[in-house]
């Protein structure tokens, strides 16, 4: 039996395609700009608005992407040379994530009979669960904000290597770093929804972090991290469908963070093995 026998597999497949490849492109600058930290709160905050969403009588999705946008302009506007400042990602951190323990226990105490699974399906994400209609969601979702991802990249990259030069070019940086973390906090609103608030970090990073540890250059690291992204879900999904017993947020985490891994001791072998070689160590 393929995994395209089934409807819900290929609303699987097309909506984690969808949102692995925004993952991906929007990870590789996450890790760039080194703000790593701002998507994991993103993460926690879209779980906190999900929460006040479904608390109030509204949407789940609306709340999702409510709380993890207008987060995300906040913490741009805060930053400090085109950069989020982590002092003040800390403080925010924490304080969203006890707002969303008080949501949580408001809304399992008053209103959870309404949506029983609401508050796992969002911290661990419910990609088999996808329909018609959301999957249709997800593409349009993912291609806005790929578009407008690609239509600041250029600027950003420049803000994110210099910006002390960028911004002497007239480059607005400030607004830049608001503009892309708005976007970060869209991408973590519509993955959650697939892998779920708490590992959500893990295919927005690891994909990342491995393409830019095969290649220095930006550009074809900024898609090597879109296509890893995309074979981290596809594996994840399928791996979930073979062993049902594993969550789909874990396998497509699972495969994303071991490529990673991978690609880390490859190095260090390589590095090993020239080192033995040469007799000179190599550069890391």
């Amino acid at each position: 039996m393929t995994l395209v026998a089934h409807a819900f597999l290929v609303h699987a497949l097309i909506a984690g395609t969808a949102v692995a490849l925004l993952c991906g492109a929007v990870g590789y600058f996450l890790v760039l700009r080194r703000e790593v930290f701002a998507g994991d709160a993103l993460g926690h905050v879209a779980y906190t608005g999900a929460m006040a969403a479904l608390m109030f009588g509204f949407s789940p999705r609306a709340g999702l992407f409510a709380a993890a946008m207008a987060a995300g302009v906040v913490l741009g506007a805060g930053a400090l040379r085109g950069g989020a400042d982590d002092v003040a990602i800390g403080s925010f951190f924490a304080w969203i994530l006890g707002l969303g323990g008080l949501f949580l226990g408001i809304y399992t105490t008053h209103r959870s009979s309404e949506h029983g699974n609401a508050n796992v399906n969002v911290l661990f994400g419910s990609i088999f669960g996808i329909g018609t209609r959301a999957a249709a969601i997800a593409v349009a979702i993912a291609v806005t904000a790929l578009a407008v991802l690609l239509a600041i990249a250029r600027p950003l990259l420049f803000a994110t290597v210099d910006p002390a030069v960028a911004r002497a070019a007239g480059v607005p940086v400030r607004l830049l770093g608001m503009g892309f973390l708005a976007v970060v906090g869209a991408t973590v609103a519509e993955a959650t929804q697939l892998v779920g608030a708490v590992v959500v970090l893990g295919l927005l990073t690891a994909p990342a972090a491995t393409a830019a540890r095969l290649t220095a250059r930006p550009w074809p690291a900024f898609g090597l991290s879109a296509v890893l992204a995309t074979v981290a879900v596809w594996a994840g999904i399928a791996l979930s469908w073979v062993v049902p017993a594993a969550p789909a947020g874990f396998t497509v985490t699972a495969v994303a963070g071991g490529g990673y891994l991978v690609v880390v001791a490859g190095g260090l072998l390589w590095r090993a093995i020239r080192s033995g070689v040469t007799g000179v160590p190599a550069r890391a």
